[in-house]
């Protein structure tokens, strides 16, 4: 985007074209007290401020410092010639001071790569825009501040580049935590070695939510670039709070009331919303059968594009969405089906209707279906220590690593990404694992993309087992995560 400044004879009045919200609109009063208290003279005259291009909505506070200083610029001041080559952004108080603003690692990136060498942002941005390298990167606290930096003044100096800095792991959440559950801690060990998207399935209190809580422990850390990826969309969120950079995989629950706009991004803005804000980490759908039908067949393009795209009539947007998806829900509406010592009490009819929420199309996306069972007594009260998420995270840190050595020439990053041809080349079973699929298809009804995950999952659990071939024992197991009922 770019501010341009007019000022012409006539009546005083402040005008902004160029498709501004009422938040850009506003900027003139906030930017006319913030020169006056900042003790620059306006001149009085007309002044025309144009947002280029113009076809596009301008939307945001952060326009009020390119206006101010745009302003000056048109009068004369000597700020002029420290424009060439910067950006400047930032939302001005009315006594000048310079508020925070959202999306300022985006702007960074965009300013690199327009070839820009400077960036003037609030102060509180300067650490989060300073992740971009290739850009010098100025934090001012006010508009006197600006002005004294593009004027060439002794004590301005960019603020250093911000390293990547890992949080410590919260030693208070633990797989070891849960009792019983083997398979579905296998299942998640799996899911976490191969980006595969789980549903588990299970009655109340059998520990689904206690699992979930627990994926993010046995993840990969994330890289330098997966988390600038990351703080770029949380600062456009405006959910960084006080850190510069977001150094954990994102973990976001929503509750089954969300909106559709909540769950995917938009309303009244561009801001993302829950499948964006889980890029590079998890997306937790608690009570799955509980959210709204259009919001859960609204995730199967993400599911397989891995990006949002939202389109309305002014603009298009689109936010990547390289996520893990883990679900629960019940086995009916009351919890208990197949419950060998609680009784159901749900109709045929009214199970059939709770399952008909789950579309099939949806199923087929989701790699592990997971029963998860009641623990029993002895198991809630064995003394024996269960294997911690730092052993278990290890083993997947080496199947990644295989991973990682295995798609070292292309965009793939684990082997739920694998293409059909990658599928073809690494994932191809035995005879006896081949004769394995051909009649779980045939007994299971199998779709054409449940046969691809199925396959997927068998590479990844061959990855766990250090082998580059995938045999009987590796499709035998990674068929058992396929629903049979549902």
């Amino acid at each position: 985007m770019q501010v341009e400044v007019d000022l012409a004879a006539g009546i005083p009045h402040t005008a902004t074209v160029g498709l501004p919200d009422h938040v850009v609109r506003e900027s003139k009063d906030r930017v006319r007290s913030a020169l006056r208290n900042s003790g620059f003279d306006i001149p009085p005259r007309r002044i025309t401020v144009s947002l280029a291009p113009a076809h596009l909505r301008k939307e945001g506070a952060a326009y009020d410092l390119p206006i101010a200083v745009g302003i000056l610029a048109a009068t004369g001041h000597e700020v002029r010639r420290g424009l060439a080559g910067t950006i400047i952004a930032g939302e001005l108080a009315l006594d000048g001071a310079l508020r925070p603003i959202r999306g300022a690692l985006s702007v960074a990136a965009a300013a690199r790569d327009l070839g820009c060498r400077r960036l003037l942002v609030p102060r509180f941005n300067a650490a989060e825009a300073a992740l971009v390298p290739g850009i010098d990167v100025f934090g001012v606290a006010s508009l006197g501040e600006a002005v004294e930096v593009l004027l060439g003044g002794d004590g301005a100096a960019p603020v250093p580049p911000t390293m990547l800095i890992a949080e410590p792991v919260d030693a208070t959440v633990d797989l070891a935590e849960v009792r019983g559950q083997e398979l579905a801690k296998r299942a998640l060990e799996i899911a976490a070695s191969g980006g595969h998207n789980a549903l588990l399935i299970g009655p109340p209190g059998a520990g689904k939510t206690m699992l979930a809580r627990r994926l993010t422990t046995i993840l990969p850390p994330l890289a330098f670039a997966e988390a600038l990826e990351v703080t770029m969309i949380h600062s456009a969120a405006g959910l960084l709070d006080d850190r510069p950079l977001v150094t954990t995989r994102p973990f976001r629950a929503p509750h089954h009331t969300i909106s559709v706009a909540g769950l995917f991004g938009g309303g009244t803005g561009q801001r993302p919303g829950e499948v964006a804000l889980a890029h590079q980490g998890v997306l937790f759908l608690d009570e799955l059968a509980e959210f709204r039908r259009d919001a859960l067949e609204g995730l199967r393009q993400p599911l397989e594009e891995r990006r949002v795209t939202l389109v309305r009539a002014a603009w298009r947007v689109v936010y990547p969405a390289r996520l893990m998806l883990l679900a629960a829900t019940n086995p009916c509406p009351c919890g208990f089906h197949g419950d060998p010592t609680r009784v159901c009490r749900c109709t045929p009819n009214r199970l059939t209707q709770y399952r008909a929420r789950l579309s099939g199309p949806l199923l087929d996306r989701i790699d592990l279906h997971v029963d998860v069972a009641p623990v029993r007594y002895g198991e809630l009260t064995a003394e024996a220590a269960a294997e911690t998420s730092a052993h278990v995270r290890a083993r997947v840190l080496a199947a990644r690593e295989r991973q990682r050595a295995r798609f070292a020439a292309s965009t793939t990053s684990c082997n739920a990404e694998m293409s059909a041809r990658e599928l073809r080349a690494f994932a191809r079973p035995d005879a006896a694992g081949a004769s394995i699929l051909e009649r779980t298809m045939s007994r299971l009804g199998l779709s054409a993309r449940a046969y691809t995950r199925v396959l997927k999952v068998a590479r990844t659990i061959a990855d766990l087992d250090g082998t580059d071939h995938v045999g009987a024992t590796h499709v035998a197991e990674a068929v058992q995560y396929r629903s049979l009922d549902r």
